[in-house]
Order: structure tokens, then C-alpha cells, then sequence
């Protein structure tokens, strides 16, 4: 450890901060270092007692349910004890939220958002990326029209099928005065318009307006653009291509704008448990932001190098130059209040909170975007999303902490925009106090059913048993509570401000199903949804286009909100489990496979993300909001006594060896049957027998303590160098949370 002031840190983190976050940068490393240790003393003592005041709460919960036992509750006498011991917060006069600078694509643009670990540079490259992608790829390469694609050459029918569904799809977003985009066979630009010649003659746009511009001649464009619910779409023209040498009108792809934003992910989708995870997770971000990130790729036996797109240059439909972004504006996740790192540690030898580390290193990494070209945000500011707060008194630390941040680093005042996860269940509650406390700041919010119901088990874990994991979306309070999160939302005024999330789509391989489901999403008023890959994100666009999520939100604003604190406050508890042996069974095999399969790549590989086989053999996302609730869940009967502590040890068992085989093709991986001994298999069990006790349920500190453990063990692997999951592909998927 190198001595900075009163602070000691870890030598892969000083090299890392002197020699390269604060190149080019008018700031001295004197001066940075000063400014975290003043942040350190600060604030330290404000965030230990925030977490004091969680665990206080989470007691007296406890003992109310000690004396009100059973599943069905007094709503009345609850919700009166949530408000005695500051759960429940006073509210306040309306008001409406005041964050200015914002860029477009948070404020106004509505389109899918990615979520990519920040410690693999080759996916983060991928989702900065993915603003654009080929349409006829997304459809002819997954099952979204109705089948999966065969090996072997070109398939002629599938290509027609595709080319039939993208000339409809055109003809939705940007329809002819007469005729099909199917009849087409060529596309010119005369007088600032854009004409197509058809059988029918030659037409222009019924909404002429949605014609943006082009690339190449006027008479014989290589591109079109047009634009749709603020949306781009590029038809690309090449006689010579190979969909375009067979097309009428030449057309060889359409290329959706998709990734319009990304978040790349310091917190539950990666493993960073020292200083040089801390580094390398850093060192990606500042790549993103100074543009010098780098990967090398090899596809199809070729290898390349990989870095962000340059912006599109084009003519606009008035005649002057133009350009599109060609990357999604990226946001950044920083951990939350609970979890201290060894990466520095403080005057006392005490390690120090990771999120003050996370607000100081994201923010300086992206100075170098504002102090540039601001390619990532072209109105100068920094976008920061902060996951599991609990409660306005966290949103307003938080807020303070940004406040002094800022002071450090010479920035104006509200720079920094952050995202508020609407994922626990006090926020929830307490969401319109909490976008109170941010007023000045808050860009986002977004719904984490998986977190969040995590919360819900953890916060009523003394009431009773709750449901199995597939009735939980049926309960009143899931549907109360994404209702929820809209609505209040748009009632203090982020329609226009910020962005109004909703969650992951789990199954990346299940496009077909996506597209017929996730239109649920914008038609719900959310302005972005998550996706589990590029060519998903191409896919989910389409329902932007379907959906005018602007009018939707000023008809749902209109109708007022939809849900109320009792709907909220209802428990998924079950009034009177009769559950057979076999059910209970097989929902503890669940719940214990999942556990073990994201566990033992987080612990062993040091990959906090992945798609990891369910039971079933099919592939889902799993995180550590997959992990919480699984292990929450397992706790909460065993507990309740629906299981028994043999019956759990005997499946953690059975199941390490059913992941064994399922990972059988790794050669990273290390089997955790027969011994049951390994770190992995170690910390999948201590998630499950001591989850009651584990601070609001969250899986980091068991989780941190055995990837220390592995790593100091000559067996296992660097963090940063595993894949997401083995045989992953160029478009392998990333991301959390089972939501749909």
C-alpha cells in the first residue's frame, strides 16, 4: 500500500490515477488525493450511520411481525408503525424537478438501453456501439420471426421472409402517399424531399417531414434517412451487396438507431474486490470517455481492432452537412452505500466505502469527456446512476456527496446527473420525497424487480413464507409498484427531463417471445427498457416505433396515479401454504441452481455477469439481483420451516453437481462436486444459511470475501479475462435482473 496523506492505497490504483486519469487534466495528483481524503472524513461517518438507521428499521420491522404473526396484516396499524420509525417519509407540497443540461437521449429520446459490465472491454465497446444495427441481421440471425436460423449458406426463403417484414415495417414508420415500400424500386432525393419510384408511379412521403437527410449523390443516394418518434432509420443502398444485388430497389440492409443509451456497470454485473479490479474497471471507463479504449477481436478468423464509432456524416434534407451519433450516450452505475473496499484504506486502517471511491474515480475519468470533444455528452454533463439507496435521506447523501465531488474537481454545480434505481422497497414508498431530494440532479429512475423483490422478501422476512418465484409477478404489489413508478415520475416532471425506465429482458436467445412482449414496456410509459444484447436492442427498438412513449406518458399523466401505498404495502405471502412435497422440491432446486451456477463463475472466474442455464438447461441473465432474490428466497423458508436445513445441504449437493455438468465444456472451470469445499460451493451456502442476517438481504460481503479468498488461491483466474459464460459469441449477451 502507497501512503497519500492519511490515506493508504493500493499501488495498481495510485499507477492508475497518476499516470493516466489525470493526463491532460488540470489537476495535480497532490490536489485529488487531498480532496479524497477530505471526502473520506466527511462523509464516512454519515454513511455508517445511514446504514445504522437500515439496520434499526429492519429490527423494529421484525419485532412488529414478532407480534402481529400471520400473513394477513392490520394495513392500517403497518403502515402507522412504517411511519413511526421513519420508514414511511412525511411528503411534502407537490413540486416538479428542476435538472437542466440533459442531453437529448435522456430527456426526450425514448429507445432501448443496454447494460455492460465495465470490466470486459470488448462488450463495453459492444454497447457503446450499438446505437446502430442492421435490422435484416437481428431478423434473419434469432428466432424472432418464428424460427431459429440453420447452419450452412444463405437461406433464400428466410431472406424474402425478412425482406417482406422490414418493407412493412417501413411502411408503418414512414408511410407513402400511395403504395408499399414493398413496390419500391428506387429512392431519390429532388427539392429537399425524398421520392420513391413504384409500380404506381413515383410518390413521396405522406409525412414528408420524416425525411432527414441522405448520404452520396441526391440521384443515386447511397443512403436515406428517416426518423420516426425521434428515432432514426438508414436504408442502405448497394446494387453490388449481398441482399441488394437481388433487391429491386437495391435496398441491402435498413439500420435501425437502437442503443441510444448505455449503462456500463461498476455494481452488480462485475466482481471488482481489490485495487486491481478497482483499476481495471477505471481504466475501461476512462477509455470510454477519452475515447482510447481499445479491444482486440477475432471473428470469422479475421482479428481486428475495436473502438468507438465515429459519428455518421450526412447531408440533411435542407442541403447542409449533418451528423448522427454513432454511439449510445453512456451512463455509469457506481456501487451503492453498503460494501468497503481494501483498495484504500483510511487513517485508521479501516477500508474505505466503495461508493465515495466510485463517486471520486467515474467522475475525474469522465472529466476528460467534458474537458474534450464531448462526444459522450455534447451539453457537458456526467451521468450517474446509484443503485440500492434506501429512502430520500440516501438520494440527499448522495447528492452531497456529488456536491463535494464537484468542488474537487472544479466543476460547475449539478454537472453530475444521477439515476435513481428504484429497486428497494423504502424508495419505492418513499419515491416522490426521494426525486424531491434530487431535484436538481435526477435524470433517471428505472424499476429492478428482481432487487426489489429481494427487499420485499428480506424487509417482511418474519411475516410468513412467501409465494414460489413463479406466482411473484401475479402479486398486486409488482403491478402497483411498476404503476407506481411512472406515475410519480411523471408527476414531479420527468417527462421532458429524464428518462423512466423498466427492466431486463432475461432470455437473450427468445427474441421471437421479446418482440410480441416488450412493447408492454413503452406502451407502460417507460422511455427506456433494458435489453441483453446489441441485436436485442435492434429488436426492442421496433416497439419505440410502434409507440409514441411521449403521448403515452401525457395520456397516463393525464389519467392519474394508479396505485396506492396499500396496494404497495401488500406482502406476497402465502395465507395458507399447502404446497406438496414435490412443489416445494422443485422450487428449492430452482433457487439452488441458479444460486450455485452465477456463483461459481463470480467466485471462481471472477465474472459477475452471465448467461447461466436455468434448471431447464435454458440460458437467463444472472446477476447479483438474480443471486439476491434466489438466496432470500431459500432463507425465508428455511426460516418458516417449508424446508429443512438437511433437505437444503442435500440440494446445494445435487445441484453443484447438475452446474457441474452443465459447465462441463469450460476449461476455466473448476468443478465443484465431489469435495463441496471450494470457495464457490462455500459461499452459495452461506448465502442461503445466512441470508436472514445478511444486511437487507444483499449477497456482496459473502461474495467479496470468498473472491478474495479464490483469488489468493493459485487455481483461480484474474478477474477480467473469463468470458460471459463459455462459448460466448461477438453479440453475447450481458446485463441483469429477470424482468420482462
Amino acid at each position: 500500500m502507497e501512503q497519500r496523506g492519511t490515506l493508504r492505497i493500493g499501488p495498481a490504483l495510485v499507477d492508475f490515477v497518476e499516470r493516466e486519469a489525470l493526463v491532460d487534466l488540470d489537476l495535480s495528483a497532490e490536489s485529488l488525493w487531498r480532496g479524497l481524503e477530505e471526502l473520506v472524513d466527511r462523509f464516512t461517518s454519515r454513511n455508517r450511520e445511514l446504514l445504522e438507521v437500515r439496520g434499526r428499521m429492519q429490527a423494529e420491522i421484525d419485532e412488529w411481525h414478532r407480534e402481529h404473526p400471520g400473513p394477513v396484516i392490520d394495513v392500517d396499524s403497518y403502515r402507522q408503525m412504517l411511519h413511526c420509525i421513519g420508514y414511511l417519509a412525511d411528503e411534502g407540497d407537490p413540486f416538479q424537478v428542476r435538472t437542466s443540461g440533459t442531453d437529448s437521449d435522456l430527456s426526450t429520446t425514448a429507445g432501448p438501453q443496454l447494460v455492460v459490465p465495465v470490466t470486459n472491454a470488448r462488450f463495453a465497446l459492444n454497447a457503446a456501439n450499438a446505437r446502430w444495427g442492421s435490422l435484416y441481421d437481428a431478423l434473419y440471425g434469432t428466432d424472432a420471426l418464428g424460427s431459429s436460423p440453420t447452419g450452412g449458406g444463405y437461406d433464400e426463403v428466410r431472406g424474402s421472409e425478412v425482406v417482406r417484414y422490414v418493407r412493412s415495417f417501413l411502411d408503418d414508420v414512414a408511410p407513402l402517399e400511395a403504395g408499399s415500400h414493398g413496390e419500391a424500386t428506387k429512392y431519390l432525393v429532388h427539392e429537399q424531399q425524398l421520392w420513391v419510384e413504384t409500380s404506381l408511379g413515383t410518390v413521396g412521403l405522406q409525412q414528408p417531414e420524416k425525411f432527414v437527410g441522405f448520404i452520396g449523390e441526391p440521384s443515386t443516394p447511397g443512403s436515406v434517412i428517416l426518423e420516426n418518434h425521434g428515432l432514426r432509420v438508414i436504408i442502405q443502398f448497394d446494387a453490388d451487396g449481398p441482399i441488394g444485388k437481388t433487391d429491386a430497389a437495391t435496398i441491402d440492409d435498413v439500420a435501425l438507431e437502437s442503443a441510444v443509451t448505455a449503462i456500463v456497470d461498476f455494481e452488480d454485473s462485475v466482481a471488482t474486490v481489490d485495487a486491481e479490479d478497482k483499476a481495471t474497471a477505471y481504466r475501461h471507463w476512462l477509455g470510454l470517455m477519452n475515447r482510447t479504449l481499445a479491444a482486440e477481436v477475432e471473428k470469422s478468423g479475421e482479428v481486428f481492432t475495436r473502438r468507438l464509432n465515429d459519428p455518421i456524416t450526412f447531408t440533411a434534407a435542407t442541403g447542409e452537412p449533418a451528423e448522427l451519433r454513432a454511439q449510445a450516450t453512456l451512463l455509469v452505475r457506481n456501487v451503492g452505500h453498503l460494501t468497503t473496499t481494501p483498495a484504500v484504506l483510511d487513517a485508521d486502517g479501516n477500508e474505505v466505502f466503495e461508493g465515495l471511491l466510485d463517486a471520486m474515480f467515474t467522475v475525474l475519468c469522465a472529466l476528460h469527456d467534458l474537458r474534450g470533444p464531448r462526444a459522450n455528452s455534447p451539453e457537458g454533463s456526467i451521468y450517474i446512476v446509484k443503485p440500492k439507496m434506501h429512502g430520500p435521506d440516501e438520494v440527499a447523501f448522495t447528492c452531497e456527496v456529488f456536491d463535494f465531488v464537484e468542488q474537487v474537481l472544479g466543476l460547475e454545480p449539478n454537472t453530475v446527473k444521477i439515476g435513481i434505481m428504484d429497486e428497494e422497497r423504502r424508495t419505492t414508498l418513499n419515491l416522490r420525497e426521494c426525486l424531491r431530494a434530487a431535484a436538481d440532479r435526477v435524470v433517471f429512475i428505472n424499476t429492478g424487480f428482481l432487487d426489489r423483490t429481494g427487499d420485499e422478501i428480506h424487509t417482511s422476512f418474519r411475516s410468513g413464507p412467501f409465494v414460489p418465484k413463479s406466482e411473484m409477478k401475479q402479486q398486486r404489489w409488482i403491478r402497483a409498484y411498476e404503476d407506481w413508478n411512472v406515475d410519480v415520475g411523471l408527476s414531479c416532471g420527468l417527462r421532458g427531463r429524464g428518462q423512466i425506465g423498466k427492466g431486463m429482458w432475461a432470455a437473450p436467445n427468445a427474441m421471437e417471445v421479446m418482440l410480441a412482449a416488450k412493447r408492454a414496456h413503452p406502451e407502460a410509459g417507460a422511455s427506456c427498457a433494458w435489453v441483453p444484447s446489441p441485436t436485442a436492442a435492434t429488436l426492442h427498438a421496433i416497439h419505440y416505433h410502434q409507440v409514441n412513449v411521449a403521448a403515452q406518458q401525457q395520456r397516463i399523466q393525464q389519467a392519474g396515479l394508479r396505485a396506492s401505498l396499500d396496494d404497495l404495502l401488500e406482502l406476497a405471502v402465502a395465507s395458507e401454504p399447502s404446497w406438496d412435497e414435490a412443489t416445494v422440491q422443485n422450487e428449492l432446486d430452482n433457487n439452488v441452481q441458479g444460486i450455485l451456477g452465477y456463483v461459481v463463475r463470480w467466485i471462481d472466474q471472477g465474472v459477475g455477469c452471465s448467461t447461466v442455464p436455468d434448471i431447464e438447461g435454458v440460458g437467463l441473465m444472472e446477476d447479483r439481483a438474480t443471486c439476491r432474490i434466489s438466496s432470500q428466497h431459500v432463507a425465508n423458508w428455511l426460516h418458516h420451516g417449508v424446508v429443512t436445513e438437511q433437505q437444503v445441504e442435500d440440494t446445494l449437493r445435487k445441484m453443484a453437481a447438475v452446474v457441474d455438468e452443465q459447465n462441463a465444456a469450460d476449461p476455466l472451470y473448476d468443478p465443484m462436486a465431489p469435495s463441496f469445499a471450494g470457495h464457490a460451493f462455500l459461499a452459495a451456502r452461506e448465502l442461503v444459511f445466512e441470508g436472514a442476517t445478511q444486511p437487507n438481504g444483499y449477497t456482496e460481503l459473502i461474495l467479496h470475501r470468498r473472491r478474495r479468498l479464490a483469488k489468493a488461491d493459485a487455481k483461480s483466474v484474474p478477474t477480467g479475462i473469463g468470458a460471459a459464460g463459455s462459448g460466448a459469441s461477438e453479440d453475447a449477451p450481458w446485463g441483469f435482473h429477470h424482468q420482462g
